[in-house]
């Protein structure tokens, strides 16, 4: 296609916006192969800059958001978004829960942009990197680093058919029970954010033999009071949770409170 915008077409438009990411969860859209042929019969694809040069102007059915929000063009940009699309999707730990980049929202901003860039005064940065819903309404997130496809395809059909997404909201442990994977907490002691962690993945990781690292962020059913002592159990203390926590979804709010219940407690342990 060329850089003009696309011809107009009687199909349901669709669009796929980046923010700061690492680009991995609109290569999961790209990966889908056969399924993204059929797809593209279905849809227009309208804006798509890590696929296509087209710049079509809106408005747009669907729009995918991937990536946090960290610079003020950003809000700006994501605003417009917004108001130019039927339905919006933050989809990926960035645009769910600010993504590893929120880190610095534990830090000082200034500090890492000074260690990183020669010149950093030419840098314009927020403070904070916070997720997509935390400046617009969103319709629906979608959890993971990177997304699942599957998931995806399920978000994008159910817009076309005008139902609702059929997603899983039970934790990863479900996912380990269906491939007849060993529990590594129970048979090896690992320590595992399964138990917390929203399924999708398929439980790649404890398949392997490796706890899980929860990149689709906190599930529907978290009970962090009662699980962050068998952390301690296997052998994991505060600081160990603290960085286990603030990964893929630094700032998942449940993932937040986790944090502080920790660092509550290590101060009342003195």
């Amino acid at each position: 296609m060329t850089a003009r915008a696309a011809e107009r077409t009687d199909r349901p438009r669709l669009a796929v916006w980046k923010f700061a990411s690492c680009d991995g969860c609109q290569l999961t859209l790209l990966d889908c192969e056969d399924d993204l042929l059929t797809l593209a019969e279905q849809v227009e694809v309208s804006y798509f800059l890590e696929a296509s040069s087209a710049l079509g102007t809106g408005p747009y059915d669907l729009s995918l958001v991937d990536g946090s929000v960290t610079t003020p063009e950003d809000e700006a940009r994501v605003r417009h978004i917004r108001e130019v699309s039927r339905h919006v999707v933050a989809i990926g730990a960035c645009a769910t829960a600010g993504g590893i980049q929120a880190l610095r929202n534990y830090a000082d901003a200034a500090e890492f942009r000074a260690a990183v860039y020669a010149r950093p005064e030419y840098i314009e940065t927020l403070a904070t990197s916070t997720p997509i819903s935390a400046h617009v309404p969103v319709d629906l997130e979608l959890r993971g680093c990177p997304i699942d496809r599957g998931q995806l395809l399920e978000v994008i059909a159910a817009h076309l058919t005008g139902r609702k997404p059929d997603l899983p909201g039970h934790s990863v442990c479900f996912e380990c029970k269906r491939r007849g994977t060993t529990c590594v907490v129970v048979a090896r002691g690992t320590p595992c954010l399964g138990p917390v962690t929203h399924a999708g993945c398929g439980a790649l990781c404890p398949a392997y033999g490796r706890g899980c690292y929860g990149c689709f962020g906190p599930s529907n059913s978290t009970r962090f009071p009662t699980f962050l002592p068998l952390l301690r159990r296997d052998g994991m203390d505060t600081l160990d949770i603290v960085r286990e926590l603030r990964t893929f979804n630094t700032a998942a709010p449940e993932f937040e409170e986790a944090v502080g219940l920790q660092e509550a407690g290590r101060e009342d342990r003195g």
